[in-house]
């Protein structure tokens, strides 16, 4: 019998049992199921007969390769020669951990708000609920325009790369065997044709029920990890039969005339030197290396798609993994690239502000080049295409599922457009949410400027407007956990996980059965918090620099103006004599009905080594252990 529900004076009703109202909220929010709420902003009547509710059919091996796939875009591959050209080969790898730690930073908070509270568009939920209703209302618009704005960049990248035609000046200089070294399909053809190409395609695998999407992803991002350690592995054997033949010495780009770390730095045709320039080239690449590494955030999306989340402790396992496969993976990767493409070479030399260009200016396919290898330039050049269609198609994922997430919330609409909610709402009978697909797709025609003049700029000023939206969601994340951790006390590993206290309930962060307890997490989370502020803040630096640049300066502040526009919107829509000077906090902090997990014994969880034999260490029941934990960090 399906679930009823009806709404009547000051309660409401939910098979059979009553829950108070709040202005319109439900208090406590938990108590309601089954979509008959839209988190704790509003409270809506829904009809039984319409399908409104996403499935949960992906599994953990899903879960790792959609948030992977999602990471591993075109960033590191075609902006990582940028970077080491701007701060050398050392400085670029300690930019790609530095901002690694403050992104792990924040989504691990995120992780486990999430592993206890498995909800739909998490991001939106835990903002409203711990800081205030309208930051959860502007962060979610936010973040689903960046993915939005994501699948619109990958798409431009990928019709841009078919036009791979290298320097042949520069193939002369170090004799390379294929000259011209070109793709004359790609040169004939508009970048506009790979680009509609490419966006069918990418709508017709997010159509399709969630569980052949994640067995497709899990498919694409076994490719990626395969190649990108092919990657690494070659540029170390190239550099050490380099060092064998006496071409070059050992670590030869670490050495002068070259640096660890530059102290030159040339912007804009403005010179800076010494500590001044280390400071500022380690800022502007951790800038850019944020693009790369924001795909992160997808690991909480899932969510609501993912089953067995008490057996298997997914959220938990993907969030440490993810960060631990990108961070790892990108560090060597630009550690082995930075071993055999000096910060000179004129291939990888780019002191525009914001700028993405083509794959044949990366140092790995400049890194054969250089060694005389043929044939893997052209699987390069289509691996960066495969690359951003994959992380294209994720980011239509991710935005088609934070809009369900919104069209779920009645107060983050206008009235006028309450029709075009009842529709993004509605998913098929396989739990697709058709029209939020579609809707976002709609952005991904954007993509069609990178064939416009220019596309080098277009590009990278599409990436900075995302990587400036998604900078003030990972803030917000950041905060949003620790007021999540005002709510949560260190009892006892037997008390249960919600814990009664005079102002009501509280989480015990140490109960056995507690799915997710990252540590340190306050300090990470305000460190999180405080980096993305500054990252904002001095994002468009370089605009300013004589000559002023308005589109660049435009596409690295105007999200901040954006954010604190929807923040007045949905005040002034929910209040309409809303009084800025005389705003008070509206945010529920509840914690009641959490998830709790199967495994009680905190040695025992999934992701933790243990031997069930300790008299006998090679016993075979250890081995299995052994191999089990081999398998869930690995797969």
């Amino acid at each position: 019998m399906p679930p009823t529900a009806s709404i009547d004076n000051d309660k409401i009703s939910f098979n059979s049992a009553e829950y108070d109202l709040i202005d319109g909220r439900t208090s406590p929010v938990s108590a309601l199921e089954d979509g008959t709420y839209n988190s704790h902003l509003t409270v809506i009547e829904k009809s039984p007969s319409r399908n409104t509710e996403l499935r949960r059919s992906l599994d953990e091996r899903h879960v790792n390769m959609i948030a992977f796939s999602t990471t591993v875009g075109i960033g590191c591959f075609l902006q990582s020669g940028k970077i080491i050209a701007a701060i050398g080969p050392g400085g670029a790898v300690m930019a790609y951990i530095l901002m690694g730690a403050v992104i792990w930073s924040a989504n691990a908070g995120l992780g486990e708000m999430t592993s206890v509270f498995p909800v739909k568009g998490p991001v939106i939920d835990f903002c409203s609920r711990f800081i205030d209703e309208s930051v959860g209302f502007a962060v979610g618009w936010m973040a689903w325009f960046a993915y939005a704005i994501l699948t619109a960049t990958e798409v431009s990248v990928l019709s841009q790369t078919f036009q791979f035609e290298f320097n042949s000046d520069y193939l002369r200089k170090y004799n390379y065997p294929e000259i011209p070294l070109r793709w004359e399909f790609g040169l004939d053809i508009s970048p506009a044709v790979w680009a509609a190409f490419a966006l069918f395609l990418m709508l017709l695998i997010n159509v399709f029920p969630v569980r052949i999407y994640g067995e497709v992803e899990y498919f694409f991002g076994c490719i990626k990890l395969i190649m990108m350690v092919v990657m690494i592995m070659y540029n170390v054997i190239i550099s050490g039969v380099n060092a064998s033949n006496g071409l070059y010495p050992r670590f030869f780009t670490y050495q002068k005339p070259y640096s660890f770390f530059s102290s030159e730095m040339n912007i804009n045709n403005h010179q800076f030197y010494g500590n001044t320039a280390r400071l500022l080239g380690i800022w502007s690449a951790m800038n850019t290396i944020f693009f790369s590494l924001q795909g992160m955030f997808s690991v909480s999306v899932t969510a609501a798609e993912n089953r067995r989340l008490e057996s298997e402790e997914s959220i938990k396992i993907a969030t440490r993994k993810i960060a631990l496969r990108a961070i790892t993976l990108y560090a060597f990767l630009v550690f082995a690239v930075g071993l055999n493409v000096p910060m000179d070479d004129e291939e990888i030399q780019d002191s525009a502000v914001n700028t993405i260009r083509q794959g044949n200016h990366s140092p790995f396919i400049v890194s054969c080049i250089r060694a005389g290898t043929t044939g893997l330039p052209h699987l390069l050049n289509a691996f960066w295409i495969f690359s951003a269609f994959s992380c294209g198609v994720n980011g239509l994922y991710t935005a088609s599922r934070l809009l369900h997430a919104l069209a779920s919330i009645r107060n983050a609409w206008p009235t006028g457009l309450y029709w075009l909610r009842n529709r993004l709402e509605r998913t098929t009978s396989k739990g697709v949410p058709l029209a939020a697909v579609f809707t976002s797709w709609l952005f991904g025609f954007l993509g069609f400027l990178g064939a416009q003049p220019e596309p080098a700029k277009v590009l990278g000023r599409l990436a900075n407007l995302s990587s400036a939206f998604m900078m003030i969601v990972y803030m917000f994340i950041g905060i949003s956990f620790l007021f999540f951790k005002s709510c949560t006390v260190e009892a006892e590993p037997n008390d249960p996980v919600t814990m009664e206290s005079d102002n009501g309930p509280l989480l015990n962060r140490a109960a056995a059965n507690y799915p997710y307890r990252s540590h340190l997490q306050w300090f990470r989370s305000a460190f999180a918090a405080f980096a993305c502020f500054l990252f904002l803040l001095f994002n468009g630096w370089r605009s300013i620099l004589s000559p002023f640049t308005a589109a660049d300066f435009v596409a690295s502040y105007i999200a901040i103006p954006i954010f604190g526009l929807l923040v007045i919107l949905y005040h002034v829509k929910d209040e309409r004599t809303w009084n800025p000077f005389r705003w008070t906090r509206r945010a529920t902090m509840n914690v009641s009905g959490p998830m709790e997990t199967e495994q009680n014994d905190p040695l025992k969880r999934r992701g933790r080594l243990h031997r069930k034999n300790l008299k006998r260490f090679w016993a075979r029941e250890n081995i299995a252990v052994f191999r089990e934990f081999i398998w869930v960090w690995m797969k």
